[in-house]
């Protein structure tokens, strides 16, 4: 397993152990109620012994004057966590953002700030390993690479977690894989996504576990749910919090509908998003983070819990991502949740990418927009609901 000191502790950027190296222990969720209720017990004990006496003041001359003492409530903690969608930063070696990306996501770095920052990696850190995935002679094959110091770009906007579990995570070889990850560690950065790998990061003593999935060898299984089940059950008894990272659906500027049912692109079984998703909360997952379509999709709830099953485009530096219309919206998820995994709050704030397809805020909030207007069609019950200034809240039933 993946262990990192206490974010709010440790400098912002250290480098951080590999993961699977050793477990995060911590008491089952249903150990750590009991507990509660025989504290409950003994405290109502202690009371029915002094029922009838009432607690005072300390008076100024011992008689017992004053007024009965009125104690607060405990406040319950939360912690902060924003994502984003697909990110590409470079198409190395020729198609380069201006200024080699310093300032690459300048423009949302306020809106990214949170107590765990987390993201979805398009691409490999790494120099060319000479195993791309393109021959010379293929055709609607895409590979992209940025090189390995961009991972300080990362750093310096704010991110503490990037997903590779996502179809161009092998884009050049096993060797390109290792060396996005070594370039992440270097600048203090986790990763998620690998077989079996949970990252469990301490995020203001909050233990908080995050496992990616795709439909692809070099992750957690997307459509073996069963196996991805095993995973989350896994990660739910060493962490108070569950995140799952999920690379799932077709792709397509037409593709921003959430139907029950398999998905399907270029002969790639892409997953059954809502069964997927439903079924990881059914096993412990506290929020479900979708990206893959590279549109913006609707968003519900589910027992409490909210699946977010498509965050859009966030970036494409070097002109590989598109950004026409819908292709080009995007935004920045962030939700507070408490110890026990259960809902503190929310916003959506929208984004676009520019003309060089850095994320820029979105005066319009067109991905706001859309958002709504696809979470009602396709969630009428269940469904996040939207203030106008991207706050997010449950429905009245869920």
């Amino acid at each position: 397993m993946y262990a990192a000191a206490p974010l709010a502790s440790r400098p912002r950027r250290h480098a951080v152990a590999r993961p699977r190296r050793h477990a995060v222990a911590r008491p089952r969720r249903h150990a750590v109620a009991a507990l509660g209720a025989l504290l409950v017990a003994l405290l109502l004990a202690g009371c029915a012994d002094s029922a009838d006496r009432p607690i005072w003041q300390p008076g100024t001359g011992g008689g017992g004057t004053g007024a009965p003492v009125k104690t607060k409530p405990p406040e319950v903690k939360t912690i902060s966590l924003s994502a984003t969608g697909d990110i590409v930063m470079a198409m190395a070696p020729n198609r380069m953002p201006p200024n080699n990306g310093k300032g690459f996501f300048d423009s949302v770095k306020k809106a990214l700030a949170a107590d765990l920052v987390m993201g979805n990696l398009e691409e490999p850190l790494t120099v060319d390993t000479g195993t791309g995935k393109c021959g010379a002679n293929s055709t609607r094959c895409f590979q992209f690479r940025a090189p390995p110091e961009y991972a300080a770009h990362l750093a310096d906007a704010g991110f503490d977690l990037l997903n590779q579990a996502n179809n161009h995570g092998y884009d050049f070889g096993p060797k390109g894989y290792e060396n996005t990850q070594k370039a992440l560690e270097e600048h203090g950065l986790a990763h998620s996504g690998a077989p079996d790998q949970i990252t469990v990061l301490d995020v203001k003593g909050v233990k908080v576990a995050v496992a990616g999935f795709s439909s692809y060898r070099w992750s957690n299984s997307l459509v073996d749910i069963a196996a991805a089940k095993k995973v989350i059950e896994k990660a739910a008894d060493q962490a108070d919090i569950v995140v799952v990272q999920v690379h799932m659906g077709a792709e397509g500027s037409e593709m921003t509908r959430v139907r029950p049912g398999t998905e399907m692109f270029l002969g790639e079984n892409r997953g059954d998003p809502i069964k997927f998703s439903r079924a990881m909360i059914d096993s412990g997952a506290d929020l479900v983070v979708g990206h893959g379509p590279h549109v913006l999709r609707g968003m519900e709830f589910y027992k409490g819990r909210l699946i977010a099953y498509s965050l859009g485009n966030f970036a494409g530096g070097g002109n590989s991502l598109s950004n026409t219309g819908r292709l080009g919206w995007g935004g920045v998820l962030k939700v507070s949740l408490k110890p026990d995994g259960s809902w503190g709050g929310g916003t959506f704030t929208s984004t676009y990418m520019d003309g060089n397809r850095k994320p820029t805020m979105d005066p319009d909030d067109r991905g706001l927009g859309l958002l709504r207007d696809l979470t009602k069609l396709d969630f009428p019950d269940s469904g996040a609901q939207f203030t106008d200034t991207g706050k997010i809240s449950p429905p009245d039933r869920d």
